[in-house]
């Protein structure tokens, strides 16, 4: 393949899947780790990726990938992880529900459960649960943020103030190196640490394309969670995070 060529598999590598790894990305190529590490530095220099220690991600920190095509990427690895939490939660339990295609996969896993009390800003979420009898389903007010359905906003804070809820299910746009938490829109920030506050147990669902993944807006380190539900080992640096802050690491 000629480098062009594979400039251009690259870009669209991380723009499906938000972050690649060097290793990946030697593998996937079948080349030395020499020649991914110049491709990723000339990519850099022209602004079509942002380089980080150990691989690329998309170089906007200020706007996510719309929520049609977040949906399509690792949408297995999503199920996949979304099963697990769903398998750790038990009938009857309270929860929240937050914006975001992963804690929308947990939504799905948990059809089959009973006598579910839930609370979430996610339209997408309300819809589908809507339609299980036994659960009962409670919206939170706000603006609705049209191109994903989720509802934030002052309303949005005060009504989820409103509840101590057993689990909080909460997705993330992005884990830095550090082991922050980090998300494109500052109101979205405040309505996840709402979620985080009233919830007995928070569980954050990431796939790993997370690890990496640039955004502007920080909404704390780790030890924010209980959980961290991944399907793939997490990169040393957050590892080390993790294990400082005793997350409970499930890998799915």
């Amino acid at each position: 393949m000629k480098q062009t060529q594979r400039h251009d598999a690259i870009i669209d590598m991380v723009r499906r899947q938000g972050y690649v790894s060097t290793e990946e990305l030697v593998e996937h190529f079948d080349v030395s780790p020499q020649t991914i590490r110049r491709d990723l530095n000339d990519l850099a220099d022209q602004n079509k990726i942002q380089r980080h220690h150990g691989g690329a991600a998309l170089p906007s920190s200020s706007e996510n990938t719309a929520w049609q095509d977040r949906k399509m990427m690792w949408s297995v690895e999503k199920a996949r992880i979304a099963q697990r939490v769903a398998s750790q939660i038990p009938d009857g339990a309270t929860l929240f529900i937050d914006i975001g295609t992963t804690p929308e996969a947990v939504a799905h896993a948990l059809m089959n459960h009973n006598d579910l009390r839930i609370v979430t800003n996610n339209l997408n979420v309300a819809t589908l649960l809507m339609t299980k009898p036994d659960f009962r389903l409670i919206i939170a007010g706000g603006e609705v943020r049209t191109r994903d359905g989720g509802i934030m906003g002052e309303a949005t804070l005060d009504f989820i103030s409103q509840f101590r809820l057993d689990y909080g299910i909460l997705g993330i746009s992005g884990i830095d190196m550090d082991g922050s938490l980090l998300e494109f829109d500052y109101h979205e920030v405040r309505t996840k640490r709402a979620i985080i506050e009233n919830s007995r147990c928070a569980m954050l669902v990431a796939d790993h394309s997370k690890f990496g993944r640039n955004a502007m807006v920080n909404l704390g380190n780790m030890s924010l969670v209980d959980y961290l539900f991944t399907n793939e080992m997490p990169p040393a640096s957050v590892m080390k995070v993790i294990e400082q802050h005793e997350v409970h690491l499930e890998l799915c």
